[in-house]
């Protein structure tokens, strides 16, 4: 029997460095994704994996990693005026976050998918870039995501839409303030809560006054506020406003038509709990010129569909926090000793590093299956339902499940973790993000409704049985969870039962889905814990008999 010593200190040197782990940088973070891998592979097995493969390598870079940092430590800082007193409202962004803007524009990030030919994979291909970029800085990805979610809807105005397709879909990014034809690249964002409603836009007072006709269709002075106004510098944004015919979806610009700047006035930049690369405004819109998109009181149904997409990019965006979180935690494990052991060899950590392995690639593979759906469903009608009824469900689900992942994986570091030191201590900035995608875009009792609207159409239960039919007999407790839920959406008529609802519907299809893309240690893990009730109320409490080195050799290969 070996007794470990304590390492012998140099008196003379008091501040030797050791055992103390390396960054997790330079590194590709596709490759040492097997899950990743595998969902791709189920739901897109002729996918070229090279541009990912190139990301990945970027994401994972030191360099990213230095942007990612001074990008949150440097704020956007807003000028509202200039020095001689005349109106600019300019948010200002360190070189960081344009070098990161350009990184997700070049990768295709933002609107590409609704551009390029139709392949059947464009937007899995999109959303695992969009997981990898998230690893390096999600908060630059607001106004990629937004403008990804929105393009679809401004095909609702035809003369818009062809004079700002092209530069939408341009990967070359372009920062400058500038009339859109003179850019070799546009992003869009959106305004749509006012402070009295928040998610319940129909009570935005906003006003839009018909101020007749042009080259882009119909126009409106638009006169009221939004108090949620993410991403102001983007060139041009969809907002809602109270029409004479009711709530209407609009296209207001930042730069007008005739050269001159639209009337939108930044009040202040939200000072949030994370997402700090990110500007989040209050606005004011002073007889701002806007163009309907859509017909009058169409602006409801047209934000659903937007928020649909924003929605599947929150929970990929929390996959691929957990995913980064997690390979931070086993570097850092596997290179920390205590108590004579490497922290990753000893028992009870290991339990926890497994559970958490086990939620990432559970959350992975939901989100891949989601976009799946996106690909599919203009073509099929089984997708198009599971596209309703999961967006909803992942959202829900993998969101909330991220800031108590979060908080386990920086325990792992102990007191490293916690500590930011200059912005160097990304799992800090990890944590401060995690419930950003759990509140925009609908917290979770807006998914909860949503979802409620889903299992209302008398085909939902049927979809949720076909989808979970494969899995049928694989392992007694998703047997009898598949078995009731489709019982239970059809009898679905009390809101207080929908958040359950969501838990066990997304409980049901990453236990199938890991089925057919993970290891069976992976799966039945999985399985005992989450659907058996092997497990405990927190990570780290599997059962014992759980394959702890297959779950972790999967989890970020050596």
């Amino acid at each position: 029997m070996t007794t470990a010593t304590a390492p012998t200190a140099n008196p003379a040197r008091t501040h030797d460095v050791f055992n103390q782990s390396t960054p997790w940088a330079d590194v590709n973070l596709f490759t040492t994704n097997p899950p990743l891998q595998d969902a791709l592979r189920l739901h897109a097995s002729n996918l070229p994996l090279a541009g990912l493969t190139a990301l990945g390598a970027e994401m994972g870079s030191a360099e990213m990693q230095a942007h990612a940092r001074l990008a949150n430590v440097h704020k956007p800082q807003l000028r509202t005026h200039d020095r001689f007193g005349h109106r600019t409202d300019v948010v200002e962004f360190h070189p960081s976050y344009h070098a990161l803007m350009g990184a997700a524009l070049r990768h295709g990030l933002h609107a590409t998918p609704w551009s390029r030919e139709d392949t059947g994979h464009a937007h899995i291909e999109r959303a695992a870039g969009f997981m990898l970029f998230t690893e390096a800085e999600p908060s630059v990805l607001c106004p990629v995501s937004m403008s990804y979610a929105v393009t679809p809807a401004l095909r609702g105005n035809a003369a818009v839409w062809a004079d700002w397709s092209k530069g939408l879909a341009s990967t070359q990014y372009d920062q400058r303030l500038a009339l859109f034809s003179q850019k070799s690249a546009l992003t869009m964002g959106m305004g749509m809560t006012e402070k009295q409603g928040g998610s319940d836009v129909r009570a935005n007072t906003t006003q839009a006054v018909p101020d007749g006709d042009d080259a882009w269709g119909a126009r409106y002075r638009i006169t009221g506020h939004k108090w949620f106004f993410s991403a102001p510098m983007c060139d041009a944004f969809l907002i809602l406003a109270q029409a004479p015919g009711g709530l209407t979806c609009f296209f207001l610009p930042r730069v007008l038509p005739d050269d001159t700047v639209n009337t939108i006035r930044i009040q202040r930049l939200k000072d949030k709990l994370g997402n700090h690369a990110n500007a989040s405004s209050e606005v004011e819109f002073i007889d701002a010129l806007a163009w309907r998109v859509g017909e009058e009181c169409r602006g409801v149904a047209q934000i659903l569909e937007m928020g649909t997409m924003t929605r599947l990019d929150c929970a990929l965006g929390t996959s691929g926090l957990m995913r980064q979180a997690l390979s931070i935690a086993l570097h850092h494990t596997r290179q920390r000793s205590a108590f004579g052991k490497k922290l990753i060899d000893q028992p009870l950590m290991r339990n926890v590093l497994a559970d958490l392995a086990l939620e990432s690639e559970a959350a992975t593979a939901l989100s891949i299956r989601l976009a799946s759906a996106f690909d599919h469903k203009e073509k099929s009608e089984h997708e198009a339902i599971m596209a309703r009824l999961l967006t909803p469900v992942a959202k829900f689900w993998v969101c909330k499940r991220g800031s108590a992942f979060a908080q386990e994986a920086m325990e792992c570091l102990g007191g490293n973790g916690y500590v930011e030191e200059g912005g160097e201590g990304v799992m800090a900035r990890i944590y401060r993000e995690m419930p950003l995608n759990s509140i925009w875009e609908g917290a979770g009792n807006i998914m909860a409704l949503d979802l409620m609207r889903a299992v209302r159409r008398a085909d939902t239960a049927a979809a949720l049985a076909a989808a979970l039919a494969p899995a049928r007999g694989a392992h007694p407790a998703l047997d009898r969870l598949a078995g009731a839920l489709p019982l239970r959406v059809d009898a679905m008529t009390t809101e207080a039962e929908a958040r359950r609802l969501a838990q066990d519907v997304a409980l049901a299809v990453q236990a199938s889905l890991l089925l057919r893309s993970a290891p069976g240690a992976v799966f039945r893990a999985f399985c005992d814990s989450r659907l058996s009730g092997d497990w405990g109320y927190s990570f780290g409490t599997l059962g014992a008999g759980v394959n702890l080195d297959a779950i972790l050799a999967r989890a970020l290969p050596t």
